[in-house]
């Protein structure tokens, strides 16, 4: 940013140098928590990430670097004492040394995952969680905090349209951790547990089966196996395109049959609405009808998708949800909650208490708030952050139908982008669009080319498209197909960013397609440009950093100045 090359930079807006201001200390160092520092210093860093969102989209999406760049331009150590006016000289390493090796997850051209959302209140619901620093894992740790999270899981599953069995007002209840892969753990560990008691004792750990498709997201087999599930007893049962990847229920229902033939114990199943690959939803009431009668614990990982539900257009994708036991979604992929928030729902919460409670504390315990939520029992963790303030920021700031705004914005995109897939006769899409997901492939000139060579000619697609730096997608191989994958869903992604996507990936496309000549190969000369173009966007972007006129504030600082620094 231009004012980092200013000595006055750390006093922009207070009005004083930094010299001038006698910093209290504690022994030999400044106060840790200081108000007036606090304030000066916060502008510092709103600064700082305000310009970063100023000049992200001429960033390349990824860094041009190779590993152990960064830990050459560091010290081997921690410094001994803080040089004058620290932050601002960090904020200038992150700016020079850290930004050049940072794949820019906001920026408006990553269309490779399921997108980490930001917003304003996203950010400043983080700080301002971080600020207070409190550590709700109990009601009587911070009461406030765990009702907050009572309301706010129930605000969310009925923006939703979630069942009112899965909500505190209808029995069940929520929670928020950080990720899917904790809300899988969390409820295997709970029905392992139950059907353990069920059926004699830890003894017949060693019989539980748990069942997911070939599409499920690999956490859940991490979780399982984390969970004490034998890697042989989790039955992956396969998908075809014919019924566009989703999860037979004739198939699960073969399989629970299966092992209870041959003397084990079916246990959970992970249904998933919006898979990675391709945004498949599974059926949720036929997959319950399917496992009724087995005792099957069924938990829904609506980590991307789940937020769809929240325009009623969408809804039905969780048509059945009334019979399930447990469904979590991910607010921080597509609801503005900045990285981390998982907000997960349980029929029957006391199965949770049970597995992963802890009673034997008389320092944790509140012998007058029994009959209160202890979310250190949700969880496996004891220690847990206040997301539940962000998220209430969020719905807040931004409102039940602001959100459906947003996601509908994107469900646009996506069908913008797929109609110009589908006008380009060299490409094909294998799945239709689903929210906000687009799975497309090149195609061969040669109508009979083996399907390992249409994946090989892909995947130098995507190698190419993503080396320039103007975009950046993912691949999935589906059906034995390889996919390139452009998940649209970013904060700041715009109409065109999704076209000028588009032209990179046609620009490429006739790279790849071009007949190798005389010496190199297309995709090697591409190659050799695109790395040289991402190097000049990011040198550019550097010098519009330090080199006046400073850029106008972005929104956020409006929110900061107000929410955050209290003026």
């Amino acid at each position: 940013m231009a004012s980092f090359n200013h000595a006055n930079y750390t006093a922009r807006d207070t009005g004083s140098s930094p010299a001038a201001a006698a910093t209290p200390t504690l022994g030999v160092g400044p106060l840790p928590l200081d108000g007036r520092e606090f304030r000066r210093q916060g502008r510092q860093v709103i600064d700082f990430i305000a310009d970063y969102y100023d000049h992200i989209d001429e960033y390349p999406v990824r860094p041009a670097v190779a590993p152990g760049f960064l830990a050459r331009q560091l010290p081997d150590t921690a410094p001994s004492w803080p040089e004058p006016d620290a932050l601002a000289s960090a904020l200038r390493d992150v700016r020079d040394l850290i930004l050049p090796g940072v794949t820019h997850w906001q920026s408006p051209r990553h269309f490779a995952h399921f997108a980490a959302t930001a917003s304003n209140v996203g950010a400043l619901g983080e700080a301002l969680a971080a600020g207070l620093n409190i550590n709700p894992f109990t009601w009587a740790a911070s009461p406030a905090a765990t009702e907050l999270e009572t309301v706010v899981t129930d605000w969310l599953g009925k923006a939703l349209h979630l069942p009112e069995q899965l909500l505190f007002c209808g029995g069940g209840g929520g929670t928020l951790l950080g990720t899917s892969c904790e809300a899988m753990l969390c409820t295997i560990v709970a029905a392992r547990d139950r059907k353990l008691a069920e059926v004699g004792g830890e003894e017949r750990m060693g019989d539980l089966v748990v069942y997911c498709s070939d599409q499920t997201h690999f956490s859940f087999k991490k979780a399982a196996h984390v969970a004490g599930i034998r890697r042989a007893n989790c039955r992956v049962i396969p998908t075809c395109r014919e019924s566009g990847f989703t999860l037979s229920p004739a198939a699960l229902q073969a399989a629970v049959r299966a092992d209870e033939a041959a003397g084990r114990v079916p246990l959970f199943l992970c249904a998933t609405v919006g898979t990675t690959p391709t945004a498949a939803v599974d059926p949720l009431r036929e997959l319950c009808a399917a496992v009724a009668g087995h005792g099957v614990w069924v938990h829904v990982d609506a980590a991307y998708a789940g937020a769809a539900c929240i325009c009623p257009e969408f809804s039905h994708i969780a048509a059945g949800a009334e019979a399930v036991d447990s469904f979590s979604t991910n607010p921080h992929k597509w609801l503005l909650a900045n990285m981390d928030c998982c907000a997960l729902w349980v029929r029957r919460p006391p199965a949770l208490v049970a597995a992963l409670g802890t009673d034997d504390d008389v320092i944790l315990k509140d012998a007058a708030a029994s009959a209160v939520v202890d979310y250190k029992d949700w969880q496996v963790a004891l220690s847990r952050r206040f997301r539940a303030l962000k998220l209430w920021l969020v719905l807040r700031c931004h409102g039940v139908e602001g959100l459906r705004g947003f996601v509908r914005a994107h469900v646009r995109m996506a069908v913008a982008f797929e109609a110009m897939v589908r006008a380009d006769p060299r490409f094909e899409v294998p799945v239709p669009a689903r929210f906000g997901l687009v799975c497309f492939r090149l195609l061969p000139a040669d109508d009979g080319t083996a399907e390992a060579t249409t994946n090989e000619l892909n995947r130098r697609l995507l190698e190419a498209v993503n080396e320039t730096g103007r975009a950046y997608m993912s691949c999935a191989v589906v059906g034995g197909m390889y996919v390139l994958r452009c998940a649209i869903g970013n904060s700041l992604t715009e109409e065109r960013h999704v076209r000028e996507a588009w032209s990179v990936v046609q620009e490429q496309a006739d790279s790849v397609l071009t007949p190798a000549g005389a010496g190199v190969a297309p995709a090697a000369r591409s190659k050799g440009r695109t790395i040289e173009d991402a190097r000049r966007m990011e040198t550019s972007v550097h010098e519009k950093w330090r080199s006046p006129p400073r850029t106008a504030y972005h929104v956020i600082r409006s929110y900061a100045l107000a929410f955050l620094l209290g003026k």
